[in-house]
């Protein structure tokens, strides 16, 4: 078949290039989700509430996080969740006892994590699909499961022990030094291990979440490109696909998005008290015990919230990464 048959001749971005195309996404999807992931956590969390002055649980819209807080003075992390009767109570009810500001918690850390986290992400599942695509060919419909799979595997397996790390410096104001002793002591006590507490929870809701999300982008994508005579995505194009996709594997994996709530709420209360793990820490039975106590739809608590940030964050992400690409890719063919 003649190469030209197919469409024009695709230029390539570098890996750097397009680290440099995650990052405006992730920015912006942060100011954007993170009051939705507040009143999300806090929906979730009621039923398991935060020890007074110990943790904080918060998001961006691409993985959540947990913040400890020790010091009686650091009151902005802590905020006892309340009884909210849905979204809309709870967003009226967070407004108006703990100001519009306390919507973008942990904002500032948020956006630490956030970039690495994306740029890892996505430049790894770019370069996966595009060795996968040399290998396998351009229409192998399983490329995008596999590479997205393996894409967050790799970045929460890196972010974990930044995650640590980066909790404990909002503990209290901390030098190198005594952190370095932090992750020593940490270390020699329980074993490198330690460092990924929380990869377990995060992996069960995140990687069944990023294969059902990429494969049915590409197939949207393509789909939305074929019904507008397309050979290239718009803008438009991989912003619905973005929105569409996210929001499917949004409400499959919310379960297991309320049980890692649960589960990393309690991990804080145990170690904040220096006691040992309760047996009722898998997933399975804080699953089992969530519909005993709520009913089925407990495992669907926070579904509003979630889908209001998941379809906008994933649309913005997406399409704001595409666009940032096709800017690399003019300036690569120009000088070509």
């Amino acid at each position: 078949m003649d190469p030209e048959s197919e469409g024009p001749a695709v230029i390539t971005v570098t890996p750097l290039q397009q680290m440099f195309a995650s990052c405006t996404g992730a920015i912006l999807t942060s100011l954007m989700v993170t009051p939705f992931d507040v009143v999300k956590i806090r929906l979730q969390a009621q039923n398991n509430p935060f020890p007074k002055g110990k943790c904080f649980l918060y998001s961006n819209g691409l993985m959540d996080h947990l913040c400890v807080c020790e010091e009686e003075g650091n009151k902005a992390w802590y905020k006892k969740p309340g009884h909210f009767q849905g979204t809309l109570d709870a967003f009226l009810k967070i407004i108006r006892n703990e100001g519009i500001k306390s919507l973008w918690s942990g904002l500032p850390p948020t956006l630490v994590m956030a970039v690495p986290a994306t740029v890892i992400y996505f430049t790894c599942y770019d370069q996966l699909t595009a060795l996968l695509r040399s290998k396998l060919g351009e229409n192998e419909s399983r490329i995008p499961i596999v590479a997205g799979i393996v894409a967050r595997l790799g970045a929460v397996t890196v972010i974990s022990p930044l995650e640590l790390i980066r909790t404990k410096m909002q503990s209290k104001k901390f030098s190198y030094e005594e952190l370095h002793r932090f992750v020593s002591k940490k270390v020699s006590e329980d074993g490198w291990i330690s460092l990924w507490r929380g990869w377990a929870p995060t992996i069960l809701r995140d990687v069944p979440f990023s294969a059902m999300y990429w494969y049915n982008y590409e197939v949207l994508k393509k789909w939305l490109c074929a019904k507008s005579g397309l050979y290239e995505p718009t803008f438009m194009i991989n912003f619905t696909s973005g929105a569409l996709s996210g929001s499917f594997a949004a409400v499959v994996t919310l379960p297991f998005d309320v049980v890692k709530t649960q589960k990393q709420t309690q991990l804080w209360i145990y170690e904040s008290q220096k006691i040992s793990m309760p047996l009722q820490m898998s997933t399975w039975t804080i699953m089992k015990n969530t519909v005993a106590k709520n009913g089925f739809s407990g495992l669907f608590t926070g579904l509003i919230p979630r889908l209001i940030k998941i379809a906008p964050a994933c649309a913005v992400m997406i399409s704001t990464y595409e666009f940032g690409k096709s800017v690399f890719q003019k300036q690569n063919a120009q000088r070509q």
